[in-house]
């Protein structure tokens, strides 16, 4: 007996990732649904063409705040996961200094500071549909923010209507050049929701770092990347440390797509997927689609 197309909500579907997990559900015969500030993607800036591809005909492209779930609690019903795969790589401290409204010296230290704020109020004892604001007196989005607290809004929501499962794309490690917060924010969404919502089967997705041809500016990063990671492994992991993301595996951004939905798919996975997991699940996807 065949099984019920399943139906997902990705919010940053617009994304280079979330697009790829928009691209490989809709290959499914899955009901897709992007949630993203902008809608749909540009897509010059995901893909290699800027014409959109066909199987964007088959998502719903919807525009929504995350931060404002009265914008898409709609969009939540009756869905079989919810996805979360945005977030911020680097905070915008850099425009204030470019703009000459702070200095360079001022800029990098809010930029590396030891704390900041994510959103307002107690997210514990946030009502369903509660507006949550940004914390931070210019209201700029911090990683607490937008790598925290957005997820655990997100989650709360899809709980609140009785989604089953959540996939949240977080990161393997953290890397020198960014601050310390990046993957700290990361690791206090997942730790706050698996603790605060057991009810959902929660999916963490840690990749290193993604690359597509698509992007040229990723391919030699990734080749460096890969580079690091045989060295790391031939010392036996010793420069996890202290290079962190540096020295894990690269992985091409449709793998990994692939494994999310795959790991949507099969129920037996939950908790923190790691790299070699992440490969496991997309060479199971890929066995799928030749059968």
């Amino acid at each position: 007996m065949t099984a019920a197309p399943k139906k997902i909500v990705v919010c940053g579907g617009n994304g280079f990732l979330g697009s790829r997990i928009c691209k490989s559900a809709v290959s499914r015969g899955w009901t897709v649904t992007s949630i993203s500030r902008s809608g749909e993607p540009s897509w010059s800036a995901v893909s290699s063409s800027p014409d959109a591809p066909s199987w964007a005909k088959k998502v719903s492209w919807q525009k929504a705040d995350i931060l404002k779930p009265a914008t898409y609690k709609p969009l939540l019903h009756d869905a079989d996961a919810v996805v979360h795969s945005m977030g911020i790589l680097l905070e915008a401290d850099y425009k204030g200094v470019l703009t000459g409204k702070e200095s360079i010296w001022g800029g990098l230290n809010r930029a590396f500071s030891s704390s900041k704020m994510g959103g307002s109020g107690d997210l514990g004892s946030r009502k369903e549909g509660e507006e949550v604001k940004p914390g931070e007196r210019d209201g700029q989005f911090t990683y607490e923010l937008m790598n925290r607290d957005s997820a655990i809004i997100l989650a709360q929501e899809a709980y609140a209507h009785k989604v089953k499962s959540f996939v949240y794309i977080s990161a393997a490690a953290g890397a020198p050049v960014l601050p310390q917060r990046y993957i700290t924010s990361k690791r206090d969404a997942e730790s706050t929701i698996a603790s605060s919502l057991p009810q959902l089967r929660n999916i963490f997705f840690r990749p290193g770092f993604l690359y597509d041809s698509s992007r040229k500016f990723t391919l030699p990063i990734a080749f460096f990347g890969a580079a690091g990671n045989m060295v790391n492994s031939a010392v036996g992991g010793r420069l996890t440390w202290l290079a962190g993301a540096a020295v894990e595996k690269p992985l091409k951004a449709d793998l990994v797509a692939e494994a999310v939905v795959e790991a949507i798919e099969d129920e037996g996975v939950k908790g923190v997927v790691l790299t070699s997991q992440i490969e496991s699940l997309a060479n199971k996807a890929w066995r799928r689609g030749m059968l």
